[in-house]
């Protein structure tokens, strides 16, 4: 039945976000727990997507997606300590993480530090170029927090 439920997940369900690039594609597309995770980001149901994915953690624990994800769920509920764990420890096992880079600048704005946040927009520039989605996104958000201040 789990077997199933997974083939069904991937078979049917888009990219939770599309601007997130995932790094590790093969272990990605062979855990349940990592489908199970996505399907409840993308249903905004982040106590069982972190449920999920730290299940996916125990048994992939250098899988910087895995991270991103989980840093990207806590961000959602408010809880920024782990989540700025979850995005070093994405960035530590893959420095170039797009996703990683974006969503933690995301994080910092939310933490009220925008100088943090234009530090991995630099980062992305390098990476990517300013015309990738996760450079131009973050930039778009930075754009907006100063506007807001």
């Amino acid at each position: 039945m789990r077997k199933l439920l997974f083939v069904l997940l991937m078979a049917c369900m888009p990219l939770v976000m599309a601007n997130m690039t995932e790094t590790n594609s093969a272990a990605n597309a062979t855990d349940p727990d990592f489908a199970v995770g996505k399907a409840a980001i993308k249903r905004k149901d982040w106590k069982s997507a972190i449920e999920a994915l730290n299940k996916s953690v125990k048994h992939t624990p250098d899988n910087p997606d895995t991270h991103t994800y989980l840093g990207y769920s806590y961000r959602h509920l408010g809880d920024l300590e782990n989540s700025f764990a979850h995005y070093r420890e994405a960035l530590k096992l893959d420095p170039k993480h797009r996703g990683a880079h974006e969503y933690i600048g995301q994080a910092y704005l939310k933490a009220g530090q925008p100088e943090k946040a234009v530090e991995h927009l630099s980062a992305l520039e390098k990476i990517c170029g300013k015309g990738c989605e996760e450079y131009q996104d973050l930039a778009n958000a930075i754009t907006k927090y100063n506007k807001s201040k």
